[in-house]
């Protein structure tokens, strides 16, 4: 049984039950081990309270061997490589677009100079930019 790590939430178990699935299809048997992170419980925001918050708890269930391998978004991994673990594998991409919600129907190029556009993410803030 090829036990993957994950974190709870929809899209993490989303992510995670697929790459189960294509190893149930080439005759492995898998199962998803949900993992709580330290940003699942974290009430303050993620830039706050530091780098690897959603991973280090999935490294650390890989290297107590809790988990066979772990699967997590890519591009919110740690930019520092962990030497005790290797990225294996990148399965192929999905719909990459992002959406913008604007009022009044704009699109990205009509917004006013010095409109407001929310995101939690710190490297959609900065293509933004």
């Amino acid at each position: 049984m090829i036990r993957i790590g994950t974190r709870g939430s929809l899209l993490a178990t989303t992510q995670a039950g697929t790459i189960r699935d294509q190893l149930i299809e080439r005759g492995h048997r898998a199962e998803l081990v949900i993992i709580s992170t330290e940003g699942d419980r974290s009430h303050q925001p993620i830039a706050e309270i530091g780098v690897g918050v959603f991973t280090a708890a999935l490294r650390e269930a890989i290297h107590e061997n809790r988990v066979d391998m772990a699967v997590h978004s890519y591009k919110d991994l740690p930019t520092a490589p962990d030497a005790r673990f290797v990225i294996a594998a990148i399965p192929r991409r999905e719909d990459a677009r992002d959406a913008l919600v604007a009022r009044d129907g704009l699109v990205l190029g009509e917004l006013p100079a010095g409109s407001v556009i929310g995101t939690s993410s710190v490297r959609r803030a900065a293509q933004l930019r």
